[in-house]
C-alpha cells in the first residue's frame, strides 16, 4: 500500500518544476480552468480551480499525450473513482475525504486483485 501511495503522490503532484512553456489559466464561470504542459508542449494536466482549491475533473497526461489518470476533487481533496493508466493495466482507486479507500486492479481480461 506504500507503493501504492508514493506512486499516486507522484501523479498527483500539481507543482510542476522546471517548466518553461507557461500554465493557461481561463475564467470559466465562477471556476478558473488550469492547463498544465509537459516541456515538448504536450498538455500534462487540465482541470479546474473553485476558490484556490482544485475542484472538479482533472485529467493527466504522459508526454505522448496519452491519459495517464483521471479522478475528481472536492474544494481541494480527492473524492470518488480515480483511474490510473499504464499500458499494461488499469488501477481503479475509491478516495474518501483524499484517503485511499480501496484499490482495484484490472487488465485487458479482467479484474486481477482487489485492496480493502
Amino acid at each position: 500500500m506504500k507503493g501504492i501511495t508514493l506512486v499516486l503522490a507522484l501523479i498527483f503532484s500539481v507543482v510542476i518544476n522546471a517548466q518553461d512553456i507557461k500554465p493557461v489559466f481561463e475564467q470559466d464561470g465562477e471556476m478558473l480552468k488550469a492547463t498544465y504542459f509537459h516541456d515538448n508542449g504536450v498538455v500534462s494536466q487540465e482541470g479546474h480551480f473553485l476558490n484556490g482549491k482544485l475542484h472538479g475533473e482533472w485529467k493527466m497526461f504522459g508526454e505522448d499525450g496519452k491519459k495517464i489518470a483521471m479522478g475528481e476533487y472536492t474544494e481541494g481533496k480527492k473524492t470518488g473513482k480515480w483511474f490510473f493508466w499504464d499500458a499494461k493495466k488499469l488501477k481503479e482507486v475509491d478516495f474518501v475525504d483524499s484517503k485511499i479507500a480501496n484499490v482495484t486492479e484490472w487488465n485487458s481480461m479482467g479484474q486481477l486483485a482487489v485492496n480493502k
